[in-house]
């Protein structure tokens, strides 16, 4: 393990000092390419606007459309934590404009991912809708935006994925990856896509008439949604996602959140009241796609849907249920890949192995993605695990690392192999796919290859970055709490220090988990922790960690939260 120092830019930092940003937050926000004040405006005046997403206006001329003649809508949402919010904002904000409109959430075990051929024949069946929109899937299903054109349905496309070569011949498709679309932030998640879709539909309503009769909609309602929907969706949080998860995050402080999110924050035993991206990503994201992994997400988005508590408390609490059955099956898993691996350092060298590939008859088709994380994490190598679908084909879900694209790989693999994976989606540092049971292992050799020729061998050391040593006056609770009230997460890592201790004392907690008191190079004695680690450190340790705030009998306190040590 390498500690690598993030660069900061002093110009950048002054910039930011003068315009009166706390100067530990300024190196911080520095050293990630903030340069100016504005880039940290987190109002709802500085969101990119609407109109820069490509089609948005004929999307809000449909909907303007379909609710001045009532037509029936549904939303056809995807099975993750952004697909179900994506449709709760979906649902909930159509609702307010008046629109007759329910929505489907397709088994991943029978249905498969997207707007399938099959999903939209059993849709039209039920429900006979005049409009579909599909929310965080749709851009790669050509054959069912097809098939709901044969049957005379129009297809409204929200999505974020990366597109195929081939579009589908949708009414309209809202993607700021499409080809065309200038809007300036890429990484909106799908749920954030719907929400702008609805921005655009009040405007043009505002305009042109046709707003309902109790006057013009409160979207903003609306963001702890998003911001969930964000932040668990693991996308880059450039300045506009920032925004929109900060305008979450102060919803949900403020008690101004959907009956779902404050029952999911009690179930997790969270504060909403101190709630972070942290808490959403680790908390309630894992809660809600419990339910789409192992059983219905149509049980989380109904969460997400209530307006009643004690319903939210009642589901959010099955949900809970389900997410320990589903750390328990991973567990169970893990056990069984690390076997698999046994003998395999976690310390690979470059040029032994680029990529791993597992699969398992046993494993759970709605945890292998989680199982690739967590293999990602422990080899630091691109991971997809595979598990068997109900049709008899294996479905693998992969993680990668920073350095190799992950969907552009499969698809490089898909061009020199013709045939080999059946289907795949998504993006840089996850995707999907199918392939044939017995073309498993000229799979894994076709991903290894396509991957050793992607990554470079320096970006298969394992790294970790760090923002330097912290001050003593600098590590305090009110500075932890400081930190926790910022929007950390993907491409905006949460901070991460690096000093030089003596190691006073150490113990072992239940048998797992290091308990520690660090002596600065000052003498300040510092409580630590190291979770899930229980080897014992030298006298001397080089320490990274982040700082959290404790509280005990009501006196708030530091506490080191450890994430690697090496001897000194």
């Amino acid at each position: 393990m390498q500690f690598i120092e993030r660069s900061v830019d002093p110009k950048a930092t002054e910039i930011l000092c003068r315009a009166g940003v706390n100067p530990l937050l300024a190196r911080l926000y520095a050293a990630r390419g903030v340069a100016t004040a504005t880039d940290l405006d987190i109002d709802l005046g500085q969101l990119l606007a609407p109109d820069l997403l490509k089609n948005i206006d004929a999307a809000a001329e449909l909907l303007a459309d379909a609710l001045a003649t009532r037509k029936k809508i549904i939303i056809v949402a995807d099975y993750d934590c952004d697909g179900a919010t994506a449709c709760a904002v979906g649902v909930r904000g159509l609702r307010l404009f008046g629109a007759d409109i329910g929505y489907v959430v397709p088994n991943r075990f029978e249905f498969g991912y997207g707007l399938t051929p099959e999903i939209v024949r059993w849709t039209a069946e039920r429900f006979a809708p005049d409009l579909i929109i599909t929310v965080d899937n749709g851009i790669a299903s050509v054959e069912g935006v097809e098939e709901a054109r044969r049957l005379g349905i129009a297809v409204l496309v929200t999505d974020h994925h990366l597109p195929g070569e081939v579009l589908p011949e949708a009414a309209c498709i809202v993607n700021p990856n499409q080809p065309g679309c200038a809007f300036p932030s890429k990484n909106l998640a799908g749920v954030g896509v719907m929400f702008y879709v609805l921005l655009a539909l009040r405007t043009r309503l505002r305009k042109k008439g046709g707003l309902p009769p109790g006057g013009e909609p409160r979207l903003d309602g609306l963001l702890s949604l998003v911001a969930l929907g964000t932040v668990a969706d693991v996308v880059k949080l450039d300045a506009n996602n920032r925004r929109l998860v900060a305008q979450g995050l102060q919803r949900i402080r403020s008690g101004r959140a959907p009956a779902g999110i404050t029952a999911l924050f009690l179930a997790a035993s969270r504060e909403a009241r101190t709630a972070s991206a942290f808490d959403l990503g680790f908390a309630l994201g894992p809660r809600i796609n419990a339910a789409g992994r192992l059983s219905d997400m149509a049980l989380g988005i109904e969460c997400l849907l209530t307006d009643d508590l004690e319903k939210a408390l009642a589901i959010a609490h099955q949900l809970d249920g389900i997410n320990q059955e589903r750390r328990q099956i991973e567990a169970q898993m893990q056990e069984g890949a690390l076997a698999s691996l046994d003998g395999l350092p976690e310390t690979l060298a470059a040029e032994a192995q680029a990529s791993l590939c597992l699969f398992d008859p046993c494993w759970h088709q709605g945890v292998v993605g989680i199982l690739a994380a967590r293999l990602k994490e422990r080899y630091h190598r691109p991971t997809i695990a595979f598990a068997v679908a109900k049709d008899g084909s294996l479905r693998g879900s992969g993680r990668s690392i920073p350095g190799l694209h992950l969907r552009d790989v499969l698809d490089v693999v898909s061009k020199r192999h013709p045939g080999l994976i059946e289907r795949f989606g998504g993006h840089a540092m996850a995707a999907g796919l199918s392939i044939a049971q017995t073309d498993f292992a000229a799979f894994a050799n076709a991903f290894e290859e396509a991957a050793r020729a992607v990554l470079d061998p320096a970006l298969l050391r394992r790294t970790i970055e760090t923002d330097g040593a912290l001050a003593d006056h600098e590590a305090t609770p009110a500075v932890a709490r400081l930190l926790a009230e910022q929007v950390w997460g993907q491409g905006f890592a949460a901070p991460l220090f690096c000093n030089t201790f003596a190691v006073e004392n150490q113990r072992v907690l239940k048998d797992k988990h290091l308990k520690l008191a660090l002596r600065s190079d000052t003498g300040r004695v510092f409580d630590a922790i190291w979770f899930n680690h229980n080897e014992a450190l030298p006298g001397r340790a080089r320490v990274v960690y982040r700082l959290s705030e404790d509280s005990y009998r009501g006196v708030a306190r530091l506490q080191l939260m450890v994430e690697e040590a090496q001897p000194v």
